[in-house]
């Protein structure tokens, strides 16, 4: 049986727990708000890009879904470093790497759905739009629990 210790950083043990404990955090519902507020900004810049890189530029779809991720990195990076996690303390250059990291295991994971989705006969960009949807939560808790957890 594991035991649960509660203290001001919340409570160590079995992942259940840990979870059940953050659900009923208020802030971190907050936090989750500010996330998509931030993410929406970066999904405009991604979709956007990504768009342009398609009808535009004519690039493969699957570049085009790098050239979009581009675009909204550093932008989410900056607001979710000092808005949505407030860790202005921790080292940029450690946060960055490890947003970095995150960023890519989630693309690989929307590019994945991007091309489940596109092979099934959805249009391009409706797809990048639903994978990037897709990988929010991923996101959201890579962040919280990696890139800005000093």
């Amino acid at each position: 049986m594991t035991t649960v210790v509660e203290d001001s950083a919340g409570p160590s043990g079995a992942l259940h727990h840990r979870v059940r404990y953050g659900i009923r955090r208020g802030e971190n519902w907050l936090q989750l708000v500010r996330f998509v507020v931030v993410g929406a900004s970066g999904f405009a810049a991604n979709v956007g890009t990504y768009t342009l890189a398609v009808h535009l530029l004519g690039l493969d779809f699957r570049l085009a879904a790098l050239v979009g991720l581009c675009a909204g990195v550093g932008n989410n990076f900056v607001w979710h470093r000092m808005w949505t996690f407030g860790a202005r303390d921790g080292h940029a250059g450690f946060q960055a790497m490890r947003f970095t990291v995150v960023y890519g295991v989630t693309f690989v994971v929307g590019l994945g759905i991007l091309q489940l989705l596109v092979d099934a006969g959805s249009s391009k960009v409706m797809g990048q739009a639903v994978s990037q949807i897709l990988i929010t939560p991923l996101n959201f808790l890579g962040h919280k629990l990696w890139s800005f957890d000093d």
